[in-house]
């Protein structure tokens, strides 16, 4: 592979090294099967398909829709959906999509603050959320730092939203879909949810399942999904033209049909049972490390999680967030740094760190070595300047991950 391009070669390399023999916490991350790495290196690469199976405009088109139907008919049957639109490039632009299909520029919107666990699509006023249009910022309680339903209902009745768009990037608790809907209803809002952290666990039956529940539900694929990068949306099928006009030609142009390869390959992989037993084991991981890093002194928001990640709030250790994540990734174990609910440090060193599961769960972590990954973690809290313990503890971490393959197989 890469034969006349030693330089490409060696820093591909690298980072195989790199990604191997690390501890990777980023929720965000995990590993693809080997069935759809060969997918998204297809033939599939070379052929532009703009427009939508039996709507193209470029010939040569059988495959392709064949690829794409095969695709959207496994993304609907897996969550039980109406419609799917598999060509989204990645989970902001399925996000713009479900706003353009039920949203005109200036509609007053309401969705999850990023400091409290939302996205910077639901609403951040530097994102074309909260420039396009009208967004009102919901925050979880200070004392729970769970979302109050009852508070989101008086918002909403109060601002009147064309749509509650709810989703989540740390919030670690399960979402009650169903008094969401309720609440949509009595405002006469859609709903949206974006289910781009939890989508493998949704898959898995380890997690709520939004799809009964909402107009549309938006997605990232690379993450518990454990597909290509992408995106993916599902809605009813009262949305399913407006939805797909949003996409193309609303906001791409042709979409990566290697990508949807590989997309398809990974949907397929997620219907097996196998797959079901590894997102509930996400989860038990995570609920087991959060256990585990409070027994050792941390605090984690909203004292534990329902799914694959946590933020740990470090200011029992007198340490912010990215110093904490840079020690960490000197040792070994990859992470990022993270606001906390109403953090009083700022953003670029924010009082906490966000871990997740998915990376270690596909390299065969169960709860036992969660227990040891606790103790390398508040080994280097404890001492984030002593190099010589961050030395010894990613070597440590070295020789453990050889026992535990980094690729796998399709299903495994």
């Amino acid at each position: 592979m890469l034969e006349y391009d030693s330089e490409v070669r060696a820093i591909i390399d690298a980072e195989w090294e790199r990604q191997s023999s690390v501890l990777r916490m980023i929720p965000s991350e995990n590993i693809v099967s080997d069935d759809v790495l060969e997918a998204l290196g297809s033939c599939f690469v070379n052929k532009y398909a703009e427009g939508y199976p039996s709507k193209r405009y470029y010939q040569g088109q059988e495959n392709n829709d064949a690829l794409e139907r095969l695709a959207c008919a496994r993304a609907c049957a897996l969550f039980g959906a109406e419609h799917a639109n598999v060509q989204s490039y990645s989970g902001s632009p399925a996000n713009m999509a479900a706003y353009m299909a039920l949203c005109e520029p200036g509609d007053r919107t309401v969705g999850l603050g990023l400091n409290s666990g939302g996205h910077l699509t639901h609403g951040w006023k530097v994102n074309f959320s909260g420039q396009l249009y009208e967004p009102h910022q919901i925050e979880v309680d200070r004392e729970t730092e769970r979302l109050d339903y009852d508070e989101v209902a008086k918002l909403c009745l109060e601002i009147r939203p064309k749509v509650l768009f709810i989703g989540t990037t740390s919030y670690s608790r399960a979402f009650d879909f169903a008094r969401l809907r309720e609440i949509a209803d009595a405002c006469g809002a859609y709903l949206v949810t974006d289910i781009a952290h939890v989508a493998g666990l949704v898959a898995a039956g380890a997690y709520p399942n939004p799809v009964p529940y909402a107009d549309i539900v938006t997605m990232t694929v690379h993450k518990t999904l454990r597909g290509p990068r992408g995106g993916m949306i599902l809605c009813k099928a009262a949305h399913a033209k407006a939805l797909d006009r949003a996409v193309f030609p609303g906001i791409q142009g042709g979409p990566h049909m290697n990508q949807i390869a590989a997309l398809a390959v990974a949907l397929g992989e997620a219907a097996r049972p196998e797959f079901k037993a590894y997102g509930h084991q996400i989860v038990k991981n995570a609920q087991h490390l959060a256990a585990a890093l409070t027994a050792r002194g941390l605090r984690i928001v909203s004292g534990g999680t329902d799914c694959h990640l946590m933020v740990v709030d470090l200011r029992a250790k007198s340490i912010d967030g990215k110093t904490a994540a840079t020690a960490l990734e000197r040792a070994g174990i990859v992470c990022n740094f993270n606001a906390i609910p109403y953090d009083p440090n700022p953003p670029r060193h924010p009082s906490g760190i966000r871990l997740g599961t998915p990376s270690l769960t596909t390299r065969g972590f169960k709860e036992a070595e969660m227990e040891r990954v606790a103790d390398w973690i508040v080994g280097v809290l404890d001492a984030p300047d002593d190099e010589e313990k961050i030395a010894r503890t990613a070597s440590e971490i070295r020789e453990f991950l050889k026992a535990y393959p980094y690729h796998h197989r399709a299903g495994a």
